[in-house]
């Protein structure tokens, strides 16, 4: 299981590394970059230098390991010439120290040449590292070459960046300037209310009015319907004298005088109608 402590600890770490990226100028990131990346390439290149001085040492461990074979090599040829010489004269006691002398070199000679074997395959080895170092040595230099060549295009991003947050910040604070205080009302806040009370009142106005002329109306409907009303009862006290007088009468010839004034009286009556229709026709 987890640790809880371990986990929050690292979480707080991360945030708080995250908020220092956030917070840290970009040019003093890029310097840091550089600077890395300089440290970077000098240790591979010291690294290199040490394994290319050590290839050169053993180039010189072994020169002198030939030197000292071509010297053995000599000096045994001289005691083996020696030893024979002096077994020609008969001195046997010099004939065996230089034989003596021959064997202790060739034995030096043996070890020197064991060396030299060593050598070569240690100088083949560090040849190979030699080899590999010069190559990331030369890969670590032109990406170093490549960084640095980036610096200037990143440090002019920087300045357009910081210019432009300068802006944001500059125009963010022209907004916030304008903008209208809450305690204070605005125009437009005013010239809503005033419309709106204006549009109350006439509405109110005009329902007033609908109500004044809704009764003025009436009042005229009433009096025109009294007016019609008087007349017809008019007209049925006309009617009802002339029933009376037709009655009274009764005789034909006045039955027939009277029904031919009712025909002229219709014939008149249509004329009248056709002459108003006429004039209304003109009109």
């Amino acid at each position: 299981m987890a640790n809880p402590f371990s986990k929050g600890w690292k979480y707080l770490m991360a945030s708080f590394d995250q908020k220092i990226d956030e917070n840290t100028d970009p040019k003093v990131q890029i310097q840091q970059a550089v600077e890395a990346a300089k440290k970077q390439h000098q240790e591979i290149t010291s690294q290199a230098a040490s394994v290319l001085g050590n290839k050169r040492q053993l180039e010189m461990q072994m020169d002198r390991l030939v030197k000292s074979q071509d010297d053995y090599a000599e000096k045994a040829r001289n005691a083996i010439k020696l030893a024979d010489q002096a077994s020609v004269e008969g001195d046997s006691e010099k004939a065996s120290q230089y034989s003596n002398t021959a064997e202790v070199l060739a034995s030096q000679l043996v070890a020197v040449e064991q060396e030299i074997e060593q050598t070569k395959t240690l100088h083949e080895q560090a040849t190979q590292a030699a080899e590999q170092a010069q190559t990331q040595q030369q890969q670590s230099e032109a990406r170093l070459k490549e960084q640095l060549a980036e610096v200037d295009k990143l440090m002019a991003q920087a300045d357009q960046a910081e210019m432009q947050q300068k802006s944001s910040e500059a125009m963010q604070s022209i907004n916030t300037s304008l903008s209208p205080d809450g305690n204070v009302p605005t125009l437009d806040g005013v010239r809503e209310k005033i419309e709106r009370r204006y549009s109350d009142a006439l509405g109110q106005q005009e329902l007033l009015g609908n109500t004044v002329n809704d009764r003025m109306g009436e009042i005229a409907a009433a009096g025109t319907d009294m007016k019609a009303s008087a007349k017809l009862d008019e007209i049925r006290a006309s009617l009802k004298s002339e029933t009376s007088s037709l009655e009274a009468g009764k005789k034909a010839p006045n039955q027939a005088a009277i029904e031919d004034a009712e025909v002229e009286g219709g014939d008149e009556a249509a004329a009248g109608n056709a002459d108003e229709k006429g004039q209304a026709g003109q009109k």
